[in-house]
């Protein structure tokens, strides 16, 4: 009785909710930066300060805590000294170091593994990501502002080379907001949440996807072409797909970006990922179970793994892990474990994000040893049985009678 009462409210709540809002309109505003948020959004503010959004790259002078490398012992991979670092980006995975030159910033030749704690090589070899065609192989002939800072900032102006702010600021996701400061109302902000499904995860997908412009090359000031690898000219409201194509894949296939069955190979490809999911097709937002103004939880995440998960693929219900199976009935792991975490099947860390450490993928579906078998690609089971083969965890999965055998194939 309950379970039908649920889905009968649930049903009326979509049946009956308004549709979303068109965007509003920020035709003639400014960028103003996000201090000038915080006088009215102050909680809001307060909790974004303490997110990686918001401390994606730190100036190491200003903020001596950020850097994370040891530049206390020489390492042969580190030919550059921590004075030449004008910004250091990132904290989670790793950290690497950008030096200016000119007007232009480059990503200097060694990077922290934050885990591991050791220095790598970086350099993007030619022939992996599409924009090495188009440039030098030397990193110092590579700039940051074509290939990274419009990500990295709040209005990167390609004429200039400058920002109305580094980091992930307010605006990055609800647009210029000068006439909301002088004039706050809903009519004059964009906010994803009232936006449409498509243009609310555009907002995310902006930077959280590999592609390229429609319009590449694009020249800058002195009219010199260059080739972006971030969506120029993009505002959130708009329709990211305008102006944004994704890299091309082709099932069967592997290349840089992507594995076989089309799930992506490599960090910053969540959008990639997520669009060929089902939770896409079911219009689930990236806000459902990100919130980018807390750092409560890993991963901007509004709730624990597996809590979050449970809010609607709960126990008993139309969308839950079979209509009679508790979890351990449904992971055939112990409660608690790592195993019976969601995001240890249906999110297998296989992106690579630097040499030896990877991300979640981000399509939600169950990768199974077959496809390791068939392609030689990573599956969830092994992500843990390292020890095992692909055979010997089909063999289990095979015992497994709440499983149907045709899913695994």
């Amino acid at each position: 009785m309950a379970h039908s009462l649920l889905i009968a409210v649930i049903a009326a709540f979509l049946w009956t909710s308004d549709p979303p809002a068109p965007a509003p309109s920020t035709a003639g505003a400014h960028f103003v930066g996000s201090k000038q948020c915080e006088s009215c959004h102050a909680e809001t503010y307060a909790s974004w300060r303490q997110t990686r959004m918001a401390n994606v790259v730190q100036d190491p002078k200003l903020h001596p805590e950020a850097v994370l490398g040891d530049f206390t012992h020489p390492d042969p991979n580190v030919t550059f000294t921590l004075d030449q670092v004008a910004f250091t980006y990132g904290s989670r995975w790793k950290q690497r170091y950008f030096t200016l030159i000119g007007d232009d910033y480059y990503v200097l030749p060694a990077q922290w593994d934050v885990a591991k704690k050791k220095w790598l090589p970086y350099h993007v070899a030619d022939g992996t990501d599409w924009w090495t065609a188009h440039y030098p192989s030397d990193n110092m002939q590579r700039p940051t502002g074509p290939l990274c800072d419009g990500c990295h900032s709040v209005n990167y102006n390609i004429a200039t080379k400058k920002v109305t702010e580094w980091n992930v600021g307010c605006e990055k996701c609800h647009g210029p907001g000068s006439e909301h400061v002088a004039h706050p109302t809903k009519s004059n902000i964009v906010n994803p949440a009232r936006l449409d499904v498509v243009r609310a995860n555009d907002t995310c997908i902006q930077c959280h996807s590999q592609g390229r412009p429609k319009s590449n090359p694009i020249p800058d000031a002195s009219g010199v072409a260059k080739y972006y690898d971030w969506p120029v000219g993009y505002l959130p409201g708009q329709r990211l797909a305008d102006i944004w194509t994704f890299e091309e894949h082709k099932l069967g296939t592997a290349d840089f970006y992507y594995w076989h069955d089309g799930t992506a190979r490599k960090n910053r490809m969540q959008g990639n990922d997520y669009v060929q999911s089902l939770m896409a097709h079911r219009d689930i937002r990236c806000s459902d179970c990100h919130n980018v103004h807390s750092a409560k939880h890993p991963s901007n995440l509004v709730d624990e793994v597996n809590d979050l998960c449970m809010n609607c693929h709960m126990h008993r219900f139309v969308a839950g892990p079979g209509t009679t199976q508790t979890i351990v009935e449904h992971t055939h792991h112990a409660a608690n474990s790592p195993a019976s975490q969601c995001t240890a099947c249906h999110m297998p860390k296989i992106q690579v994000t630097i040499p030896g450490t990877f991300v979640a993928a981000h399509t939600f579906k169950f990768i199974s040893p077959k496809m390791t078998q068939q392609f030689n690609m990573p599956n969830a089971c092994n992500q843990c049985h390292q020890d095992k083969d692909a055979a010997w965890s089909l063999k289990q999965l095979a015992t497994w009678q709440t499983v149907s055998p045709w899913s695994l194939q």
